[in-house]
C-alpha cells in the first residue's frame, strides 16, 4: 500500500525547503510480530534533527520520526499483545522508516495501549522521554521502580525542563527521591518546581555553592539531559562516593573519566533505542514499561509535557517544528498532528 510521507534525501539546514520534502512510500503488509498503524500524531525530539542532519545523500528518502500515537490496522501472524483498531503509542526504531508517514509497520514488543485519559497530543509527546528516563533512573542507576521505594535517596537531573527532563522529574518524585535539577530562567524554574523538583540550581551560577545553600553537601546520583562535555566535570564533585553519572547525549571531546576515580564513580550511557538495535532479549521491557507509564498517566500520577502543537502532518510543518526544537528553547515537548495532507 501506498502512504503519504516526509522525507529527508540528505542532511541540509532546516531553512532550506529541500530538507524535509513531502513524499509517497510503499508500506507493506504486516508480517511476524510487526504492526501496520495509521499514524495520528508525532512528537519531534533533539534525535529527528539530529538524523536529519547527519544524513547521507541518498536516492530515497528516509522516513524520520519515532514518538507516535497510532491506530491498529493490521497485525503480523505471531503477534500476541495488540489487536486491531487499538490505539497505541510508542518510540519506534532508529533503523526503520519512522512515524512521519501515514502509515508505518512498528514491532509490538516496542508498543503499548495509549494512556486513555490524556488526548492524543499529550499522549504522542511521552513514549521516547518516558522510555529515557525510566530506563536511566531504574535501569542504569540502582533504584527501583515502585511509588516511594527510594525515600532517602537523591538524584541530580541537568536540564530538567527539556522533554526527558521534565518526564524524569515526575518520575523520580513517584519513586520517593529527592529531586535536584537545573534551569535558568523563571518560566523554566516554575516549570520544574511545578513538575515536583525539591531544588531548583540555576545553571548559571556555581551548582556547588547552590547545593550548599540548600542544605545539601552531596547527591547520590546524577543524570546528565544536556551537554556531557560540560557537565560531567561539574558534576563529578557534587556525587557521593559510589555513586553513578547517567549521560544521555554523546560527547564531542573525550570525557574526563579519571575525575570519577578516586569517588569510585559509575558511568552509564542511555539510548533508549539500544534494544531495538540490537534485537536485544530486553526489548519486550519497552512496550511493559509504556504501559507501566500510561497506568502512572491515567492514574494522574503524571501530568503531560506537550507544550505545543501543530496541526497537519507535512513537510512545512516538520521543517518548522524542527526548527523550534533546534533552538534548543523548547520547554517540554512538540507534538504534529494529523491530517496528512502532503
Amino acid at each position: 500500500m501506498q502512504a503519504k510521507a516526509i522525507g529527508v534525501y540528505q542532511g541540509l539546514a532546516i531553512d532550506q525547503a529541500e530538507s524535509l520534502r513531502d513524499v509517497t512510500i510503499d508500506v507493506a503488509q504486516p508480517t511476524g510480530r510487526d504492526l501496520l498503524v495509521e499514524v495520528l500524531a508525532t512528537s519531534v525530539n533533539p534525535i529527528d534533527t539530529k538524523q536529519r542532519q547527519g544524513q547521507a545523500k541518498t536516492a530515497t528518502p528516509r522516513i524520520l520520526g519515532f514518538d507516535a500515537v497510532a491506530k491498529v490496522l493490521a497485525v503480523g501472524e505471531t503477534v500476541t499483545t495488540i489487536m486491531p483498531d487499538d490505539i497505541i503509542y510508542y518510540a519506534g526504531a532508529v533503523d526503520r522508516p519512522g512515524s512521519n508517514a501515514q502509515y508505518q509497520l512498528v514491532d509490538e514488543r516496542l508498543v503499548a495501549l495509549a494512556p486513555k485519559n490524556w488526548s492524543m497530543t499529550d499522549a504522542a509527546g511521552l513514549p521516547l522521554t518516558a522510555l529515557t528516563a525510566w530506563e536511566a533512573l531504574f535501569e542504569k542507576l540502582p533504584l527501583t521502580p515502585a511509588a516511594g521505594a527510594n525515600v532517602g535517596q537523591s538524584v541530580l537531573i541537568i536540564n530538567g525542563a527539556g522533554g526527558v527532563g521534565s518526564i524524569a522529574i515526575q518520575l523520580a518524585k513517584w519513586a520517593g527521591l529527592t529531586v535536584v535539577t537545573t534551569a535558568g530562567q523563571a518560566k523554566t524554574k516554575a516549570w520544574v518546581r511545578d513538575l515536583g523538583a525539591d531544588v531548583v540550581l540555576d545553571y548559571h551560577d556555581d551548582l556547588g555553592e547552590q547545593l550548599a545553600a540548600n542544605g545539601l553537601t552531596a547527591v547520590d546520583h546524577a543524570i546528565l539531559f544536556h551537554s556531557t562535555d560540560i557537565y560531567l566535570p561539574l558534576v563529578t564533585p557534587l556525587v557521593r562516593p559510589l555513586g553513578t553519572i547517567v549521560a544521555v547525549v554523546t560527547n564531542q571531546q573525550p570525557l574526563p573519566m579519571a575525575l570519577l576515580k578516586p569517588k569510585s564513580l559509575n558511568f552509564a550511557w542511555e539510548f533508549m533505542f539500544t534494544k531495538a538495535n540490537y534485537q536485544l532479549p530486553t526489548m519486550a521491557t519497552q512496550g511493559t514499561i509504556l504501559a507501566r507509564v500510561a497506568a502512572l498517566a491515567d492514574a494522574g500520577v503524571l501530568v503531560a509535557t506537550t507544550k505545543r502543537v501543530l496541526t497537519g502532518l507535512n513537510a512545512a510543518n516538520l521543517r518548522e517544528a524542527h526548527r523550534i526544537v533546534e533552538s534548543g528553547q523548547m520547554l517540554g515537548k512538540l507534538v504534529v498532528t494529523g491530517p496528512f495532507d502532503a
